[in-house]
């Protein structure tokens, strides 16, 4: 059973293995979401490219686009044959990708479609499947509707949604828009957690630090934190005390870069490029004074040939100073 108080939300192009594993290092419990994978993507590309994962990942997502209940079955059981905790189908996400596939949240216009795939994937796999989705779509955003959404997928077996409390304008918003311009709602998501109290209930928007996912908590079962917790990743150094009960000291920000060091050894010894790892580290210390020179050192030095773990020790270094 995860025990989803806490959550790092699936970003594209972002909640990579090479930042979940960073961001482990400074919360234990809190759990990952890998970004969005396409059906298409692991049924005809490189399969291990993009479900691979560190063990020290768990508790670890899968989450899935797509909107073929067949091909997400299968994916769904690839999933957990590589070790996955939970598979989450994608119905929020208003990028370009899913606009020519019909999926993310052009699926909210369908809900007995998501219902089939739910049904499917549930049927592949023993993990659990969960569903992360908007409040609604362009003018399809009464209370009624999302409550016909709701229990249209419910009465296939999911019993976690995780909503991000803004609907999602699918003409007229880029996806940067929709992650702002539709106001925040957070009261139909603590409805939703009092009108179906069977189900858990996961709430994603804005939540920017530690307090405010505190609050929440007396309303809803969990939180998912998204882009602070990339740009501000300290955000997590307090969850496994403040929010899971935890016993023990955090380890401090030059802890974590030790920690990471033979990660990022053994990545460079597989030939991965130190960029593609120090990328996810530019906002580990972010509000402190060398901030600017661990994230300028690391965003200059780190795109040349030969560079190496001694890079990230230097900026720390350099951090201090």
């Amino acid at each position: 059973m995860i025990d989803r108080k806490l959550a790092v939300a699936p970003m594209l192009d972002w909640t990579d293995r090479y930042c979940r594993y960073f961001l482990r290092l400074i919360s234990r419990h809190v759990v990952l979401y890998t970004e969005m994978v396409t059906t298409g993507a692991i049924l005809h590309g490189n399969r291990a490219r993009f479900l691979d994962f560190d063990p020290s990942e768990h508790p670890v997502a899968l989450q899935l686009g797509g909107s073929d209940p067949k091909a997400l079955a299968e994916c769904a059981g690839l999933g957990q044959a590589w070790g996955y905790d939970e598979i989450n189908l994608n119905v929020g996400c208003p990028s370009d990708r899913v606009r020519s596939g019909r999926f993310g949240a052009y699926l909210m216009a369908t809900p007995q479609l998501v219902s089939d795939c739910v049904k499917a994937m549930m049927d592949s796999v023993t993990v659990d499947v969960t569903v992360k989705h908007r409040i609604g779509i362009d003018d399809r955003d009464s209370y009624d509707e999302l409550c016909s959404f709701v229990g249209t997928i419910s009465e296939a077996g999911c019993r976690t949604f995780i909503v991000h409390a803004r609907k999602a304008w699918l003409q007229g918003l880029s996806p940067k828009e929709n992650r702002k311009i539709p106001p925040l709602s957070y009261a139909t998501v603590h409805r939703l957690k009092h009108d179906f109290p069977q189900l858990e209930w996961i709430i994603n928007g804005g939540i920017a630090n530690l307090k405010q996912a505190q609050q929440q908590l007396e309303h809803v079962d969990g939180v998912m934190i998204g882009r602070e917790a990339y740009h501000n990743p300290w955000v997590l150094a307090g969850a496994d005390r403040m929010i899971y009960a935890k016993a023990g000291e955090a380890a401090t920000r030059h802890q974590v870069v030790e920690s990471l060091l033979p990660f990022v050894e053994k990545e460079l010894a597989a030939g991965t490029p130190i960029k593609r790892i120090t990328r996810h580290l530019l906002g580990l210390f972010h509000g402190q004074p060398g901030a600017g020179k661990w994230r300028r050192m690391l965003s200059e030095q780190s795109h040349r040939p030969g560079a190496t773990s001694r890079l990230i020790i230097q900026a720390a270094e350099e951090a201090c100073r």
